[in-house]
């Protein structure tokens, strides 16, 4: 039987605001209502947990006025999925109480940004009446749990990797009457249960890993010491950024498909605070195997390992990597041992993992299709020639299809017959939604979080500045001669890591206003973190500190090798020895040539621009200087070819 630990000599001050909660009521439940525009600090800290954070809008902060107080709600939806209800609901909610818009985040929910308060139970209390949830999408608590967005009908494993996302969600769900009672004035809309394996799991006590007498058998009077966040994937899947997770399943079949069980990693993170060493980003190791009938009961032990001895004092440090990395993993397996009350078995070997997306049309396996379709910075909105809010409302609204959303912010449609399919991708064209092929990869690969001006947490700007950030990536590539050439790019207003920069080729982390650290050398199917190359970055130095970053991958890479692996192999020493010495391209300046060009060929020139979004003079001189480069004798040269990097 494992003992809990003393209390504690010290703990934070949220923890004594969860303790005097009541289990999640107080005092959102007396604030919310009272008419005011926002809620206490208090409040604040719980209201997390229902899934919402109190933000304001900075863009509209006048001196001497009250801030523009907005709420931020927050789904949760294990694997990503969506029913067709709930997105149409969503979508009026955000035209009706929000900003017009819905983001799509990287675990796999949606965010409604810009709610009053006094609207915001309207809200929540719609989102449950239609099969939705926002409960633990926020707080000291498991969150969302992720899975490959893949709706594979004849892929077993990905149909079990959904199956367990759904069910590790029920098990760690919060037992709480408060948020019912809140927003639904006591009346569950919906009864959803867990499934009997799961009820039996969560009443098993085990070896110490239940609470008695709490309405919280699992996390107690004050829950977790921090976030906690799971996912489950299948061999070679890492479309869920596994190794950022604190938990991660992978799920283990034999020759006939049958699930078997799972390898389970633990402690991965990336939250970090600047100049603050102690804190880091850190990948998941390898913590060993499960078998299928075991596997809720070794979640419940890391979880209660975590609970009770994770730092309640330091709320800095009080992620589990940082009990991983205090301890080391054996000490950590052996104390999860305990609660599990048997020997953890060995580690299975594991194929190498690889990145998907999932975008375009794919089939499912049962002779209906899925749609993977991109949304840039997962911000669903309309703008301009760009419809997308409008054309899923149409595609939803004739076909109701079911979605996931993915870790990379887009969404897959799926279920779709395919006597459908072209009507669904003439709404798309109709509305200026691109196809895979067409968006420049290096914003197809990017991420980034919202930053300004809504959270607080922000120091330089993210979502609104990446789509000039890649434009300017871009034309750097194309002065030196790496036209073709991409990676991955993530970009977050703030050290936490959101948009998870710390596994990015070419990551930008807001240090100070207008300025980044540069973090490099991830490799492209994220398995390896990267590393500081840089800091506080003028914004406006981009150009002058890629370049020669840039010149030194083109003249020094290995044939097929990425940015990320380059720069990782190479070595940020050399890296900054070659930008001290190097001589930057002096730029040609503006056009002064006049050629000719028939009618004909003019519309078609206009018209390829305008389908890549590039000014049509780079893409004559792009074309002519391959024509010519073609004219003239070659030497073979592997290690200075440009290469796709994925």
């Amino acid at each position: 039987m494992v003992t809990t630990p003393v209390s504690e000599p010290k703990v934070s001050k949220v923890e004594g605001i969860k303790e005097r909660s009541h289990g999640l009521r107080e005092p959102v439940a007396t604030e919310l209502l009272q008419d005011t525009t926002h809620f206490s600090e208090d409040a604040i800290q719980i209201l997390k947990f229902h899934g919402s954070y109190q933000q304001d809008n900075r863009d509209n902060r006048v001196k001497g006025q009250e801030k523009d107080y907005q709420f931020m709600l927050r789904t949760r939806n294990p694997g990503g999925f969506v029913p067709p209800e709930l997105y149409l609901a969503l979508d009026r909610l955000s035209e009706t109480y929000g900003n017009h818009t819905l983001r799509v985040t990287t675990r796999q929910g949606f965010q409604i940004h810009g709610i009053l308060k006094k609207n915001l139970k309207t809200v929540v209390a719609d989102i449950v009446n239609h099969m939705g949830s926002t409960l633990g999408a926020c707080g000291d608590i498991n969150r969302n749990v992720m899975a490959p967005p893949a709706p594979y009908k004849n892929r077993q494993d990905y149909l079990y990797a959904q199956e367990y996302a759904d069910n590790i969600a029920d098990l760690l769900a919060p037992r709480t009457g408060a948020y019912y009672e809140i927003w639904l004035d006591g009346e569950k809309a919906i009864t959803a249960e867990p499934k009997p394996e799961v009820l039996e799991a969560l009443q098993r006590n085990g070896n110490g890993t239940l609470i008695a007498d709490n309405e919280e058998p699992l996390y107690g009077t004050h829950y977790m010491p921090r976030k906690f966040k799971c996912c489950v994937t299948v061999p070679g899947d890492n479309s869920v950024d596994l190794f950022s997770q604190d938990v991660s399943l992978v799920v283990l079949t034999n020759a006939q498909g049958e699930l078997e069980g799972f390898n389970v990693y633990a402690g991965g993170g990336l939250g970090r605070t600047h100049n603050k060493e102690e804190t880091f980003a850190r990948v998941a190791d390898p913590i060993g195997y499960v078998d299928k009938a075991d596997v809720y009961d070794l979640v419940k032990a890391i979880l209660a390992t975590q609970r009770d001895y994770g730092d309640r004092a330091n709320r800095r440090h009080a992620r589990m990597k940082y009990l991983l990395h205090d301890w080391g993993v054996e000490k950590f397996r052996a104390k999860v041992e305990e609660y599990f009350g048997q020997p953890i078995k060995p580690f299975r070997p594991l194929p190498e993992f690889k990145y998907f997306d999932y975008l375009g049309w794919h089939e499912q396996g049962d002779g209906k299709l899925f749609l993977g379709i991109s949304i840039e910075n997962g911000r669903v909105k309309d703008e301009g020639s760009f419809q997308l809010k409008t054309a899923l409302r149409e595609i939803e609204q004739k076909f109701m299809l079911p979605m996931r959303l993915t870790a990379s912010q887009n969404l897959v449609i799926y279920e779709i017959d395919p006597a459908n399919q072209a009507e669904i991708q003439e709404i798309l064209d109709r509305c200026g939604i691109r196809k895979e092929t067409e968006i420049d990869p290096l914003v197809r690969y990017s991420m980034a979080c919202p930053a300004l001006p809504t959270c607080g947490l922000a120091i330089t700007e993210s979502e609104r500045t990446l789509p000039s950030i890649l434009d300017r990536i871009r034309a750097v590539l194309v002065k030196v001669g790496l036209r073709n050439e991409h990676f991955i790019v993530r970009m977050t207003g703030c050290p936490n890591g959101c948009a998870r920069p710390y596994l990015a080729e070419l990551g930008f982390v807001g240090q100070s206003p207008e300025a980044y650290q540069i973090w490099l050398g991830a490799c492209p199917n994220q398995t390896r973190l990267a590393e500081p190359y840089l800091d506080n970055m003028p914004i406006a130095d981009l150009e002058t500190t890629l370049e020669p970053l840039f010149m030194c991958f083109k003249k020094n890479r290995k044939r097929n090798e990425s940015f990320g692996n380059f720069c990782n192999r190479f070595g940020f020493d050399a890296l900054r020895e070659f930008a001290a010495t190097y001589e930057p391209i002096v730029s040609r300046g503006k056009a002064r040539y006049r050629v000719g060009i028939y009618d004909d060929l003019y519309g078609k020139l206009k018209a390829n621009a305008a389908e890549q979004g590039k000014p049509m003079t780079e893409l004559v001189n792009a074309l002519i200087e391959d024509y010519l480069k073609s004219q003239e004798p070659q030497e073979p040269q592997e290690s200075q070819d440009p290469q796709e990097s994925n």
